[in-house]
């Protein structure tokens, strides 16, 4: 017979943030604008486009200028995903590759303007993406791989929202 575990499964799912600084308990009234970045923040998300904010002038409110959860999250300084690139290979294609994250980046702002990279630091050999959520790390890791090949490994952390993808080519 199995044991029934004493945990609520409310307690399992629980996460513990390093990154929960940026998730403000406080509704944001909408509409709202970025002050920072400009994203659009009405019917409970966020937008970088443009024709989303209404322009008729008898729907169209002021919007209140906020701070995203994506800027907020730059600022502290806690990303939710770390992307590391080793091997002779990043040397000789350095410019190509960081080309190609911000492509994805500026790719995936489309449906998610909260998800960034936070920072690009390269040295000898090595470079360090940062990104605001584990999805675009994850995403930058497959996209790195099917472009150029190599090895690719995900860490996810056990009890925060944490990502660590490890991309390596040697050639």
């Amino acid at each position: 017979m199995k044991k029934k575990s004493s945990r609520l499964s409310s307690e399992k799912t629980k996460r513990f943030g390093i990154n929960a600084s940026h998730n403000s308990k406080k509704r944001i009234s909408e509409p709202a604008i970025c002050k920072k970045c400009e994203a659009f923040y009405q019917k409970g998300r966020w937008t970088l486009d443009k024709n989303e904010i209404p322009n008729d002038p008898f729907e169209r409110v002021e919007p209140t200028a906020v701070i995203c959860p994506a800027c907020r999250q730059i600022e502290s300084g806690n990303p939710s995903g770390f992307v590391y690139l080793k091997g002779s290979f990043l040397d000789q294609h350095l410019e190509e590759i960081k080309n190609l994250l911000k492509n994805e980046e500026q790719k995936t702002a489309r449906t998610n303007p909260l998800a960034r990279i936070m920072s690009i630091k390269s040295a000898k050999g090595d470079m360090i993406v940062t990104t605001t959520t584990e999805h675009l790390a994850q995403h930058l890791g497959r996209t790195l791989n099917r472009a150029y090949g190599g090895t690719v490994r995900y860490d996810f952390s056990n009890g925060n929202k944490l990502v660590r993808v490890y991309w390596q080519r040697d050639d």
